[in-house]
């Protein structure tokens, strides 16, 4: 059995996913692959190349999660809750492109493949619909080890293309079919904590939406405006600003979908809107890098649309809109250090066998 998954950026709402306001994201041509077969026994043995580790364990009885972000046990564990059987184990190997902990979801590939996997190799032999891998590789990670990440990274890895997403009142997901150009991924090739990030930023605010809500309890970020904000006085300036732009990304995902729902949209006006979105992420959530910043002005200069942080940020990958030059943007970020991958919209999951 051979199944991949690709990996993804976000095009609008970055920090958002977390908070349950809508996403538009993007799969890319980078893929995890997992290839693997049934053993005589009850054990699992992984190899992973890719990162120069091998991990085995036993399917027997309940399993133990042995580290953080457990996410071959966990899946496991979570299908086992739906329903899903294992009377063998497997050997397999995890091979793929996508930059790993750099913000385009290589975790997340690997846990849609691995789902996927898992399905088809279970006592059910199960061909699951990729809305249902979705929700699973998002229970095993991110619900089950309570971390800060939204679902956007499982669900355009499952279902592939470009996706709308919202996770509330319930999800609900909208494939655009919009044709977009050709991007340039840039890994700055730093590293970053990915549920720090994400955990400080959820954080910082959710406890300014929690204090609103003590004297408005009406209050949604999904429905109040700016000029409700400017009109609360027990909130500080640095406060008010935060919330402000944190609505401000919000309409500029509302916008772009509008855009990218329009079969003529212009490819300057994508740029410009990655532009402004990266100056939110940047000013308000100050979650870029030097080096980031580095890749976005050596892209800018090479002739990019538009770009922007893509992921939680402190490090790892920008991307660039590049339609009509990606060879000399892919250059200008290798000669200011970064490592640029040429990438255009791709499928979902796969399988073969």
């Amino acid at each position: 059995m051979i199944v991949s998954s690709p990996g993804r950026i976000c095009l609008f709402g970055e920090h958002q996913d977390y908070l349950g306001l809508p996403v538009i994201a993007a799969a890319i041509s980078l893929r995890l692959t997992i290839e693997g077969s049934h053993r005589d026994d009850m054990t699992v043995s992984i190899d992973l190349p890719d990162m120069d580790e091998n991990e085995t364990f036993s399917i027997k009885g309940d399993l133990v999660y042995e580290k953080k972000a457990d996410y071959f046990r966990s899946a496991i564990n979570v299908m086992r809750k739906d329903g899903f059987t294992f009377s063998a184990g497997f050997d397999c190997s995890v091979n793929g492109d996508i930059p790993i902990q750099a913000g385009t979801a290589s975790s997340s590939a690997m846990v849609v493949s691995w789902i996927n996997f898992l399905a088809r190799m279970s006592d059910q032999k199960a061909d699951l619909d990729p809305e249902m891998i979705a929700d699973l590789a998002y229970r095993a990670e991110v619900v089950e080890f309570r971390e800060a990440g939204g679902m956007m990274d499982q669900y355009v890895s499952a279902l592939g293309g470009v996706i709308y997403l919202e996770s509330e009142p319930e999800v609900s997901v909208e494939r655009l079919a919009c044709r977009l150009g050709t991007f340039v991924l840039g890994d700055s090739l730093e590293e970053k904590d990915t549920q720090v990030l994400l955990g400080k930023s959820k954080e910082r605010v959710l406890d300014i939406t929690l204090k609103i809500r003590d004297m408005h309890r009406d209050f949604s970020l999904s429905a109040s405006t700016a000029d409700d904000i400017a009109g609360m006085r027990d909130l500080s300036v640095e406060e008010k600003h935060l919330l402000s732009e944190t609505l401000r990304n919000r309409d500029l995902t509302h916008s772009g979908l509008a855009m990218l729902q329009d079969a003529d949209f212009d490819d300057d006006e994508l740029g410009d809107f990655l532009n402004r979105q990266h100056a939110i992420l940047r000013d308000a959530l100050d979650v870029s890098t030097t080096m980031i910043e580095t890749m976005l002005k050596a892209a800018d200069s090479a002739g990019a649309l538009g770009g922007k942080i893509n992921g939680s940020g402190g490090g790892g990958c920008m991307f660039a809109y590049a339609p009509d030059n990606p060879e000399k943007v892919a250059e200008a970020i290798e000669r200011v250090g970064g490592k640029a991958y040429t990438v255009h919209v791709d499928e979902g999951l796969s399988t073969d066998g």
